[in-house]
C-alpha cells in the first residue's frame, strides 16, 4: 500500500515534467525563438517614419525571415532601428542594398524587407547602415487621394460651367451650336471649298489635256517640244529681238550722250539759248517767206501778162485728171 500511495506522485510529477516540456516546445516551435540562440549580426538604418514598426518585427529578405527588429528608437526627426540579421545570410546581403517598410499581408504586422544590392558591393558587415527608400504610407495614399477628389472636383466645377456655357450659347463653341447663321456660314464656306475643287480638277483635266498635246504629233506644242527647226527658228527670231533691242538701247545711250555733250549738235541745240533762238528765228523768217511767195505766186495769176498761162495750165491739168 505504502509502495502504491508513494509510485502515484512520481507518475503525476512525470506528466507534469512532460506536460511543461511539451509546452515549451511549442512555444518555441511556433514564436520561432530557437533563432534567439543563434549568431546575429546587428545592422542600424534610418527612417524619417517607420509607420508603426516595433521591437520584434521580422526581416525579410527575397521572401525568407532573415532575423528581427531589436529596437527602435528616435534620433532627432529620424528613426533609428536596429536590426538583428541571421550571421549566415550575410554572404548574400550587400552594402548597397536598400530597406523598406512593407507589410505582412494585406492587413498584417509591420516588417523590413531588405532587397538590391550589386554583385560587385563588399557583403554587409556588423554595425553598417544600409540605405532607406521612401515608399508611399497609407497616410500618403490617403492624402493623395484626398487632393485627387479635390482636383476632380474643381474640374467637375468647371466643366459645370463650360457645359452650361454651350447650353446658353455662349462662346465660339456655343453659337456654334446655336446660331444658324453661323452653321449655314459654314455650310456656304464648304460649298465654295467644293468648288474650288471642282474647278482644280478642271484646271488638272486641262493641263492633262495640254501634256497630251505636248506628245501628239502635229500640234504646235509638239512641233515647239520636238521638232529642232521650229525651235531653231523661234530661237533666231529672240536673238534678232534681242540684237533690236541691244541697238535702240545703243542708240539711245549715245542720244544721251549727246545731249549731255553741249558741244555736239543736239546739245547745242537743246543747250544754247542763243542757237535756239536763231533756228527759232530762222524757221519764223522761213515761214513768213513762204507766205509771201505765196502771195507773189497768187499775184502772178493776175497779171495779165501771165493770165493766159496759168488759164492753159489749169486747162491740161483738168483734162489730165479726166
Amino acid at each position: 500500500m505504502k509502495e502504491s500511495k508513494n509510485k502515484r506522485p512520481v507518475i503525476v510529477g512525470v506528466f507534469i515534467f512532460v506536460g511543461i516540456a511539451l509546452l515549451v516546445a511549442g512555444v518555441l516551435i511556433i514564436g520561432d525563438l530557437h533563432t534567439t540562440f543563434t549568431s546575429k549580426l546587428e545592422v542600424t538604418t534610418f527612417f524619417d517614419d517607420v509607420n508603426g514598426l516595433q521591437k520584434g518585427n521580422n526581416i525579410w529578405f527575397s521572401g525568407v525571415k532573415i532575423g528581427t527588429i531589436k529596437r527602435v528608437d528616435l534620433n532627432g526627426r529620424q528613426v533609428k532601428v536596429i536590426m538583428n540579421i541571421d550571421e549566415k545570410v550575410q554572404s548574400y546581403i550587400r552594402r548597397d542594398a536598400k530597406v523598406k517598410v512593407s507589410t505582412d499581408g494585406l492587413i498584417g504586422n509591420k516588417i523590413l524587407v531588405i532587397y538590391g544590392g550589386t554583385a560587385n558591393a563588399e557583403q554587409v558587415l556588423a554595425g553598417d547602415t544600409l540605405s532607406v527608400e521612401k515608399t508611399f504610407s497609407t497616410e500618403d495614399m490617403i492624402n493623395m487621394l484626398q487632393e485627387n477628389n479635390k482636383n476632380v472636383l474643381a474640374i467637375t466645377n468647371d466643366f459645370k460651367v463650360v457645359s452650361k456655357g454651350l447650353a446658353e450659347g455662349q462662346g465660339t463653341i456655343g453659337k456654334l451650336l446655336k446660331s444658324d447663321s453661323i452653321y449655314n456660314s459654314i455650310a456656304a464656306t464648304g460649298n465654295s471649298l467644293q468648288k474650288a475643287s471642282q474647278r482644280a480638277e478642271q484646271l488638272i483635266s486641262s493641263l492633262s489635256t495640254f501634256s497630251n498635246g505636248l506628245n501628239k504629233k502635229g500640234t504646235f506644242a509638239n512641233q515647239l517640244v520636238t521638232d529642232t527647226v521650229v525651235f531653231n527658228s523661234i530661237k533666231q527670231s529672240v536673238l534678232e529681238l534681242h540684237n533690236i533691242a541691244d541697238t535702240a538701247s545703243l542708240f539711245i545711250a549715245n542720244l544721251n550722250n549727246a545731249t549731255r555733250n553741249p558741244k555736239s549738235p543736239v546739245g547745242v541745240l537743246l543747250r544754247d539759248e542763243e542757237t535756239g533762238a536763231n533756228l527759232k528765228a530762222t524757221i519764223k523768217n522761213l515761214n513768213s517767206g513762204s507766205k509771201k511767195l505765196d502771195q507773189d505766186l497768187e499775184a502772178l495769176q493776175h497779171n495779165f501778162l501771165l493770165r493766159r498761162y496759168f488759164k492753159k495750165e489749169a486747162k491740161d491739168s483738168t483734162n489730165t485728171g479726166k
